[in-house]
């Protein structure tokens, strides 16, 4: 079994008043219409050579597994107009709405020039983002999470935040952005997570955020800290042949190869990191 849901804990299936449920053909259909968008959005030409890594990220997979639909609000966290943002705001921005989401500059652990940088995201991203996506920068908005505005507040359906969560643990502030979508999202939304995972046994120095690797227990306690519940996880995004123990972390792996030259195709073998692939509802 590739996926393992919890149903009673995904938005959208509280069970429907008698006489009220729609056929089963509408919901069907509607599905099939997602998963139209969502294939339209993977095949389409602007994604180039990145197409080449979804041997290894699945988008696909991954987003019918986050049950994004093209009419929703989706946000991606620390969007960055790349891999994941040439999907996802083709998607949303015509029925739905793409949101970028930029990490809080009043964080205490961004340098200053890291800080400026968030500070300029909002009104510097819809036009790099454009360029990159071939969807008009009217309809990409972005935020930065300390400053969204209050109409956004509470109507977010999801936040996904890929391969990111480790570079929020070792900067102190997962739990402090993590509160900050939680109050974005709406009732019921939910956050999608991709993430390196670390095994189960590795020592904690490992899993500090430094190698990029995080323990899927440590990820899940986390969200749940932070008033999330675990709605589904898949293993979608796994790599039984990553040890996920490289002295260089995960970036000795494609597509970095931090070592350069040796042993590369040792590292190519192995591919991309094994990755967790995680679905929390809000509370």
């Amino acid at each position: 079994m590739r996926h393992l849901i919890i149903p009673a804990l995904i938005a959208g299936t509280a069970l429907p008043l008698i006489g009220a449920a729609q056929p089963a053909f509408a919901a069907d259909a509607a599905d099939a219409s997602s998963a139209s968008a969502i294939d339209a959005a993977v095949a389409a030409d602007l994604r180039g050579t990145d197409k080449a890594r979804d041997q290894y990220r699945h988008p696909k997979e991954t987003l019918e597994f986050f049950q994004v639909k093209p009419n929703m609000v989706v946000a991606e966290y620390a969007a960055d107009a790349g891999w994941y943002s040439k999907i996802l705001a083709p998607l949303t921005a015509t029925s739905g709405k793409y949101v970028a989401l930029g990490v809080s500059p009043s964080s205490p652990s961004l340098n200053e020039e890291r800080k400026a940088q968030m500070n300029a995201f909002p009104a510097n991203y819809p036009a790099r983002a454009a360029k990159a996506t071939g969807v008009s920068a009217d309809k990409i908005h972005a935020f930065v999470t300390n400053a969204v505005p209050a109409e956004m507040q509470g109507k977010v359906d999801r936040v996904l935040i890929f391969r990111m969560l480790h570079n929020l643990q070792r900067s102190g502030i997962l739990g402090s952005e993590l509160d900050a979508i939680h109050g974005i999202l709406a009732p019921g939304g939910m956050v999608g997570i991709e993430q390196h995972r670390a095994k189960a046994d590795a020592p904690a120095a490992y899993v500090d955020g430094s190698k990029g690797y995080l323990k899927e227990a440590d990820v899940i306690a986390m969200f749940e800290k932070h008033g999330f519940v675990l709605a589904g996880k898949s293993e979608i995004n796994a790599n039984p042949k990553d040890p996920a123990n490289h002295a260089q972390g995960v970036w000795t792996l494609p597509p970095n190869y931090a070592l350069k030259d040796v042993d590369k195709d040792k590292y190519a073998a192995i591919g991309e990191s094994d990755r967790m692939t995680l679905l929390f509802k809000k509370k």
